[in-house]
């Protein structure tokens, strides 16, 4: 039975979130959510491009033969992870440069090659949108919340997106930051923590 517009959108916030449901796009989940503000930002320049791309695959689907689209998915990929990259230089130049190699390998993040195979290739311009863009918004929910554990807690300050405000020394002068969590195997931990937390609401 298909699901409705809402359906297909509300999915991405809860039930298929990516990294703590499906479990992909776990690159850069590891490897940007040291802060609130990089985090944030390659969710919202994911998002871009899933529903950029989710809606041309949709649009070319009775035209790209079956042989090629794999290919050619990546070439639309590309296409729009480039349109982002540039935007980010114009408009948000200090986040580029944090994000930095992050943001060309979006066209290897497998959310996306996954959504354009299974869903955009297969349904209407409207659903594949409504998908796009609840994959996209659950991504950035989910490396923005991983990101404020492993910030607060191991550094003890807090950046918002697009410096809007930070805050430092949030537990006052004496706390000592949990500086693991910002490291390498800090960041498999709260993972980990993160997916188990996941599967015990998932339960009740």
């Amino acid at each position: 039975m298909a699901k409705s517009v809402v359906q297909e959108f509300t999915k991405g916030l809860w039930a298929e979130i990516p990294p703590f449901r499906l479990v992909l796009g776990l690159c850069p989940t590891l490897a940007v959510t040291k802060s609130v503000e990089n985090g944030f930002g390659m969710g919202v320049a994911t998002t871009f491009v899933l529903v950029c791309s989710n809606i041309l695959i949709s649009l070319l689907r009775s035209v790209v033969p079956k042989r090629v689209r794999i290919a050619c998915y990546i070439v639309v990929i590309a296409t729009f992870v480039t349109v982002v990259e540039l935007l980010m230089q114009a408009f948000a130049y200090p986040l580029f440069l944090q994000l930095g190699i992050f943001i060309p390998l979006i066209v290897v993040n497998c959310i996306l090659l996954g959504r354009a195979e299974a869903f955009a290739s297969k349904n209407g311009v409207v659903a594949s949108l409504a998908d796009g863009l609840g994959i996209g918004i659950g991504f950035t929910l989910s490396l923005t919340a991983l990101s404020l554990f492993r910030e607060v807690l191991g550094k003890g300050s807090l950046t918002l997106p697009f410096g809007i405000a930070s805050f430092t020394d949030i537990f006052g002068a004496s706390y000592q930051p949990f500086s693991f969590l910002v490291e390498a195997p800090g960041a498999f931990v709260c993972l980990g923590l993160m997916l188990c937390i996941m599967n015990m609401l998932g339960k009740k």
